[in-house]
């Protein structure tokens, strides 16, 4: 069903390849813009399907779809354009391809499916996002401070490690079952 939870996670999937284009040319206060909107409406859509009862089947596959696309395309673009190390945007990548692998193995094994972020995960999403309005707002306006940044890269590398360790265990339980 497309409500407009669903039409927030869309939306956020749209923004995808402008984002790239918009960094592509260098326009990194647009960027910054379209990301931080971007991310906006993953909070939004959740709190709304929660709020409205919106609760859906598509939408529980939709926001996190969302989220990785936004991700993995943020973390690549802008660790070729040296505007995140490089190291960071693989780690963040391989968590997101090991986590869908690990979702398609189960699926085609018949074993029972229900995506639910774990706390670790939500807190790492965040890390994850706010890296990247970082690395962005140090192009466009300022350059973030040296301690801050190496915190901030840092705590999401950590927290990308620490929660795909979460997610493996949780699809080795969920197979030995």
């Amino acid at each position: 069903m497309i409500n407009i939870p669903n039409l927030l996670s869309i939306g956020r999937i749209l923004c995808v390849p402008l984002f790239i284009i918009l960094l592509l040319h260098h326009l990194y206060g647009w960027a910054l813009f379209t990301f931080v909107a971007a991310s906006i409406t993953d909070a939004v859509d959740g709190l709304l399907a929660r709020m409205l009862k919106q609760k859906t089947v598509l939408g529980s596959y939709l926001d996190p779809a969302a989220d990785k696309l936004l991700n993995a395309s943020s973390y690549t673009t802008l660790a070729v354009m040296n505007l995140l190390p490089s190291w960071l945007a693989v780690i963040v990548v391989s968590r997101d391809v090991i986590i869908c692998a690990g979702l398609m193995i189960l699926f085609w094994t018949s074993h029972p499916l229900e995506i639910r972020p774990s706390i670790a995960s939500k807190i790492t999403t965040t890390f994850q996002f706010c890296t990247i309005i970082f690395g962005l707002w140090s192009a466009y306006i300022a350059p973030v401070p040296n301690l801050l940044q190496f915190l901030m890269i840092w705590a999401t590398a950590i927290g990308t490690v620490v929660s795909g360790l979460q997610y493996i265990a949780r699809g080795i339980r969920i197979f030995n079952q």
